[in-house]
């Protein structure tokens, strides 16, 4: 597909626009201007032509770069879902969070689900994001200050086909965990005087609980005079992978304090899992469950809809299961091809028509269980165009992500491939901080690191 436009700031839009769809044209030309208040756009669809235009008031420039992409892109949108008769659960709506555009909307006194509608997204997901912003009510809070730890752990057992992290089997990367652990130290040290009001703390990777016992431990001490700062914050380890669960593992983070963990099965099928290549089966999972409940943790269940061969049937049984535990967290993720992972460099779109019926599924079992959906995001490249949910039982919603997913709050992230984000809330303003992905290079830079973050995040 070629597309060419007179307006530049608008290519990358107009191209996510025409990726939602599997069947693209060859040639996309297209023209804008802004004259007397109307907005015009022009397009030519492999050669035949249409125009647009749409009035705007326009009180300043942020303003006017908004209707300005969102005009072009429902228009293209449009389109291409008349051209190929397919229409997308969300429309024209390409972003990543669709919540944290319904609150714009309504921080400007509007009723976001006009704009949804205008943007085409269906009723079911509009439904959604207002049942969100409902849940999030008394979690969700916009203060220059607030701040979430991130401490990313890049390590797993082995490498499924749909990840795209920058993990490789721990096996090989094990050389650099020592170095990487003393790089963590220092810039967990450093990261004292940046805290603002701590809302939170996760340790995330890959795979936590991948390390030993004794390496956890460390990365734990370190950690502990962080969280001091506020010893009633939200404290989650992304424990992960059934694989790698030990009781002691799990005793080490009730000592720490730790009150919320990931357990991940990510499907209920044995065969799943072994076509996605992990190396636990489903009774591993039951037992870390059941081992993890003995400590009282708060706990997360992630699955995923479109996993290889699975069917909307066993997927649905496997939402059951997951409900059936209690797990007081379930999200919901939605295959999604990302750059690095296996699962991208064998195939370009995914085609899994079931992939809308197995997310609906989940919707459904999960309300009907108990379960309100408090989060969501959005990826490029996702199958059918479709979501991750978090869904939560009453009072126990995750702050970090919702913090995260909403970027409310500075988010001071340390270790290899984090990415810091600092928000200004008077200004509409955030800004970003990545450290080096791979393990040697942030271990080489650690202290270029260090002096950078500490300026990022104190002019």
């Amino acid at each position: 597909m070629q597309l060419t436009t007179n307006c530049t700031f608008l290519e990358n839009e107009l191209l996510d626009a025409a990726r939602l769809f599997q069947t693209r044209p060859q040639t996309i030309e297209h023209a804008f201007r802004f004259e007397g208040g109307v907005f015009y756009n022009d397009f030519a669809i492999d050669g035949e032509r249409y125009s647009f235009k749409d009035e705007g008031q326009v009180c300043d420039e942020i303003l006017f770069k908004r209707l300005e992409r969102r005009f072009a892109k429902l228009r293209l949108y449009e389109l291409l879902s008349k051209k190929y008769d397919v229409k997308m659960p969300w429309g024209a709506l390409t972003g990543i969070r669709p919540t944290k555009l319904a609150y714009a909307e309504k921080e400007r006194g509007e009723d976001f689900k006009k704009l949804f509608a205008q943007m085409g997204v269906c009723d079911e997901n509009i439904s959604l994001v207002e049942r969100i912003l409902q849940t999030q009510e008394g979690i969700y809070e916009k203060k220059d200050g607030n701040t979430e730890l991130f401490v990313s752990l890049p390590f797993c057992p082995t490498k499924c086909a749909y990840c795209s992290f920058i993990t490789a089997p721990i096996e090989k990367t094990r050389a650099y965990i020592p170095a990487y652990l003393d790089a963590l130290d220092r810039e967990l040290l450093a990261a004292r005087e940046l805290v603002g009001n701590l809302r939170g703390v996760y340790i995330g990777g890959g795979t936590p609980f991948a390390l030993q016992t004794d390496e956890l431990a460390r990365v734990l001490r370190s950690t502990a005079p962080l969280f001091a700062l506020n010893p009633q914050a939200e404290y989650t380890v992304e424990a992960g992978r059934p694989d790698v669960f030990s009781e002691d593992k799990l005793k080490l983070l009730r000592d720490f304090g730790v009150n919320r963990i990931c357990v991940n099965p990510q499907t209920f099928s044995d065969e799943t899992l072994q076509k996605i290549g992990r190396k636990h089966t489903v009774a591993d999972f039951y037992k870390a469950y059941e081992t993890s409940e003995k400590y009282g943790f708060t706990v997360n269940i992630d699955l995923i809809a479109g996993l290889t061969d699975e069917t909307p049937e066993a997927f649905s049984k496997g939402v059951e299961s997951a409900a059936k535990t209690g797990a007081d967290n379930i999200t919901v993720h939605c295959l999604s091809l990302k750059s690095g992972a296996k699962l991208k460099e064998e195939i370009s779109y995914i085609e899994n028509e079931d992939i809308s019926d197995m997310i609906a599924a989940s919707r459904k079992i999960l309300d009907e269980r108990g379960y309100s959906p408090y989060y969501t995001y959005r990826q490029k490249y996702q199958a059918g165009n479709n979501e991750n949910t978090g869904w939560t039982k009453e009072g126990k919603a995750c702050v970090y992500n919702i913090d995260v997913m909403e970027e409310t709050t500075d988010n001071l992230a340390v270790g290899a491939n984090a990415i810091s984000k600092r928000v200004y809330t008077k200004e509409g303003k955030l800004e970003r901080f990545a450290s080096q992905k791979d393990l040697k290079t942030y271990i080489a830079n650690i202290d270029e690191i260090i002096v950078k973050k500490r300026k990022f995040f104190k002019e």
